[in-house]
């Protein structure tokens, strides 16, 4: 391994990021909705259903079936994420899908662009790594608040590498 007058040798990390879609409702909280929901469907189809209108019932019960199962659709989706390492010499991104299908990429950083799409009132709305011949999307599940500081911190280290 070389050493360089930094102090830092060159395949040890610069920067290292892990990018995953946020979800603001935890485990607990998908319980207390659920619970909450058939309950007050619960009572309301119980009422139709006392009046004659059974059918009512079983929609409230598809209604709930839907709300769940979109639920268990975000929560899957959210299991993807993005690991993203700069060292002086290597560039690694590595994709992990919702499926678990893991993508990786490697680049070297003083050849790589990375490419940032903004918005006047949104800010950034899409990033990207550019590299011989290939483009990697970064950060399309983020928030435009995290994207931005993944922005300047990526785009930083990319600067320090490439200085060494």
């Amino acid at each position: 391994m070389t050493q360089n007058n930094a102090g830092f040798t060159a395949d040890e990390p610069i920067f290292s990021a892990l990018l995953m879609p946020h979800r603001s409702l935890g485990r607990t909280g998908f319980l207390v909705l659920m619970a909450t929901l058939a309950t007050a469907w619960g009572i309301t189809g119980l009422f139709f259903l006392a009046h004659g209108a059974w059918p009512v019932f079983g929609f409230f019960g598809l209604d709930l079936l839907l709300v769940y199962g979109a639920f268990r659709l975000n929560y899957r989706a959210a299991r993807a994420r993005e690991e993203v390492s700069v060292s002086r010499t290597s560039l690694d991104i590595r994709k992990v899908a919702p499926s678990g299908r893991t993508e990786t990429h490697h680049f070297n950083p003083f050849w790589t662009r990375f490419r940032i799409a903004r918005h006047d009132e949104i800010g950034i709305t899409a990033m990207a790594v550019e590299a011989e011949g290939s483009r990697v999307p970064l950060g399309g599940f983020l928030n435009p608040e995290d994207r931005e500081s993944f922005a300047n911190a990526f785009s930083g280290a990319l600067a320090k590498a490439r200085r060494g």
